[in-house]
């Protein structure tokens, strides 16, 4: 599982074509790892989180943030989706799954339930079916921490109120870490797959980071970040968030992380890149259903150079002692606030000028779950950050240091990284390794 990040072997990203299914394949693909976590995973979270019964009940053009990863293929959009999705924990530990009030089959893995016609609408339905199961406790879709939760619209929320009336409304609450939990949690198929997706995502860094895409004096770092969205959209992956490629170099000042833009740069700041100049990247999509994010870092050699200047090194060295640092604080049951305040208490006694800003990674790029530190906000954080690490879920190791430079006139650079993580059996396992060497251009 822990790949060996090699910048000496730099294959094209077609190399890895192979790897990526035609659609009707990824479907199958989908469609059996969702039946294996409905099966397996949720009545595990239902009784952990003390729900017997979950309701998501989704507004077209506004998908509800779980739906998406619930519904089987081929269902491509949500959007015209009127189905309310049933969830009842059983005495046996099983999950009943009723899908409710839709005019089109959605597949085996739920029981699609109709209203009598003309008399009982959907929610009419929904009540009835609750009022038969009796459920202590009914989850609804509703959270102030986590946008990933808080999927159910006002207006289907009041809906649901009077179709559950006085008795069984007082029985509803927010079930927000129902929803993280599902959305977090990552089955054993999906962990193993995740590695290999993970090593397209270097694959497209080291073709970016050559010869074969940079022509320095010509190439600029806009030239690079559209070539990543259009390679992505060649090998059918979905980028989430445009690519971003900025360069440090001694005459250029370095912008404060505020700054790193997709858009061309309003200062006036130097785009083309020239020998000398260190390069940043940072870029995800999703495929299967998982997201990547990934940073990596190269420099363009000069004329006569072999390798980057041993402060640049150096500095890359400590971005990996600072990996180590924050993936040593990962314990299970920790929240995201304790792991980032102790790994920022160890950085500044080693004396590395620090900034971590961990994220959840799964079906969403910033996916649900603890958020350990903030790149933008000094401190513990609020909400999210008091969530809790729970095992067999993946994160984005990201962070950043700062060290000055002999080579660059003492100049203060900051070496980004971000690599892909699982956490399982009390440890982080690196999904496709980490960066430890500069890809060098030139």
């Amino acid at each position: 599982m822990n790949h060996s990040w090699r910048p000496s072997c730099n294959p094209t990203a077609d190399a890895f074509r192979s790897k990526i299914l035609p659609v009707r394949e990824r479907a199958e693909v989908r469609n059996k790892w969702l039946k294996q976590r409905l099966d397996q995973v949720l009545p595990e979270l239902m009784a952990r989180e003390g729900f017997d019964m979950w309701i998501i009940i989704p507004r077209p053009y506004i998908p509800d943030p779980v739906l998406a990863t619930i519904v089987p293929e081929p269902m491509l959009s949500t959007v015209n989706f009127g189905e309310m999705l049933v969830f009842n924990l059983c005495k046996d530990g099983s999950v009943e799954r009723l899908a409710i009030g839709q005019t089109y089959e959605i597949g085996p893995l739920y029981k699609s339930v109709r209203g009598n016609e003309g008399t009982e609408d959907k929610f009419k339905l929904l009540g009835r079916i609750v009022r038969e199961r009796n459920p202590k406790t009914i989850g609804v879709n509703v959270s102030e921490n986590f946008p990933h939760g808080d999927g159910l619209t006002h207006s289907q929320y009041e809906k649901l109120a009077r179709a559950l009336g006085p008795e069984y409304m007082p029985r509803v609450k927010g079930a927000e870490r129902l929803s993280v939990g599902w959305l977090e949690r990552r089955i054993q198929p999906e962990i193993d797959a995740y590695s290999g997706i993970l090593e397209i995502a270097h694959a497209l860094i080291k073709e970016a980071f050559s010869s074969r895409v940079i022509l320095p004096g010509v190439t600029t770092t806009y030239d690079v970040m559209w070539w990543f969205r259009q390679k992505m959209l060649d090998m059918g992956l979905e980028a989430w968030f445009q690519p971003i490629v900025m360069l440090q170099a001694v005459d250029v000042p370095l912008l404060p992380l505020n700054m790193m833009t997709t858009v061309e740069r309003v200062d006036g700041g130097r785009t083309l890149i020239l020998p000398g100049d260190l390069l940043h990247c940072d870029i995800g999509f999703t495929y299967l259903g998982l997201s990547t994010d990934t940073q990596e870092d190269a420099y363009v050699l000069k004329l006569g150079e072999d390798d980057a200047p041993e402060g640049l090194k150096a500095s890359l060295a400590t971005a990996n002692r600072l990996q180590d640092i924050v993936i040593g604080e990962f314990v299970a049951g920790r929240t995201g606030n304790q792991i980032s305040a102790a790994a920022k208490e160890k950085a500044e006694n080693e004396g590395i000028k620090a900034m971590v800003y961990c994220h959840p990674i799964g079906f969403h790029g910033h996916g649900a779950g603890p958020l350990i530190g903030s790149a933008y906000k000094k401190g513990p954080l609020p909400g999210p950050g008091d969530y809790p690490l729970f095992e067999n879920t993946c994160h984005s190791i990201e962070l950043n240091i700062s060290k000055n430079v002999p080579e660059w006139n003492d100049k203060e650079v900051r070496i980004g990284v971000e690599e892909n993580a699982v956490f399982m059996d009390g440890k982080v396992r690196w999904l496709a390794g980490r960066q430890t060497e500069f890809h060098l251009i030139g």
